[in-house]
């Protein structure tokens, strides 16, 4: 699906942006020039990572840099008219990146990862948080760049439940998809509000909440909803809630 991308794009830190011209120092250099063979004067797409998007036209290219030359600057179009964020209990590493692929081509703002009682992998340590994270970050830009996003959602530092239970006050709404949840439907919450601005959920790892979690959800407020007959993987229940979303309060139509 990269038909709609006029141009190749590419994202740079606003420190690499000035009035008039665009410094391209990273990876994407070799990208440029080696893989995509593109010349002086050919035209790239420049994105800040904040939703602004930059026409801009290749003056020179070096072995490690590239200067170009600003065309035009607009808003980027690409962006949901909501902030979604995703608190996802931490799964195996595969998964966690391929659910960080997958909510960033959807439109997702940020990605949370939660350390619960029953998830398989845990972490204990702040140094291998943030390699993790540090990993976990380029491939949401890399999505990101991938799926025409006019920001690179952001990987969070780790949350206990009753740091997830706090953030959550923050949000126009918050819920907690749960498999032993038989009455109240995503559907139901997610059109419980008018003018919603900012949604937040918490998916839980591949055994589920505990007990002790659903009881400390419910006791702060927070609903948990169902998402039907079939019970979803971890790594799917959090793109199908966030492509539901989407459609019901977003730009998904």
């Amino acid at each position: 699906m990269k038909g709609f991308l006029k141009m190749p794009k590419f994202f740079v830190t606003q420190d690499k942006i000035s009035d008039n011209q665009i410094i391209i120092d990273s990876e994407d250099v070799t990208h440029i020039s080696r893989v995509l063979r593109l010349e002086k004067g050919d035209n790239v797409t420049v994105c800040d990572g904040q939703g602004t998007d930059y026409d801009a036209q290749i003056d020179t290219i070096e072995p490690k840099k590239i200067l170009l030359n600003i065309v035009s600057r607009q808003k980027s179009e690409t962006e949901p008219n909501i902030k979604v964020i995703l608190f996802q209990a931490l799964p195996k590493a595969s998964k966690m990146e391929y659910i960080i692929q997958k909510t960033t081509e959807l439109g997702i703002s940020e990605i949370v990862p939660v350390k619960l009682s029953r998830c398989v992998v845990k972490i204990d340590n702040k140094k291998d948080e943030k390699k993790k994270i540090d990993r976990w970050q380029k491939i949401a830009e890399s999505a990101a760049k991938q799926s025409g996003r006019g920001i690179v959602p952001t990987v969070s530092e780790f949350m206990t439940i009753n740091e997830v239970i706090e953030k959550s006050k923050e949000f126009d709404l918050f819920f907690a998809p749960y498999e032993c949840e038989e009455q109240k439907t995503l559907k139901e919450i997610l059109t419980s509000k008018s003018d919603v601005k900012s949604v937040g959920f918490v998916i839980g790892p591949e055994g589920g909440f505990d007990l002790s979690e659903t009881e400390k959800l419910h006791s702060s407020g927070i609903d948990t909803v169902t998402l039907g007959k079939r019970i979803l993987r971890t790594e799917t229940a959090g793109e199908a809630v966030l492509a539901m979303t989407m459609y019901e309060i977003g730009d998904i139509n």
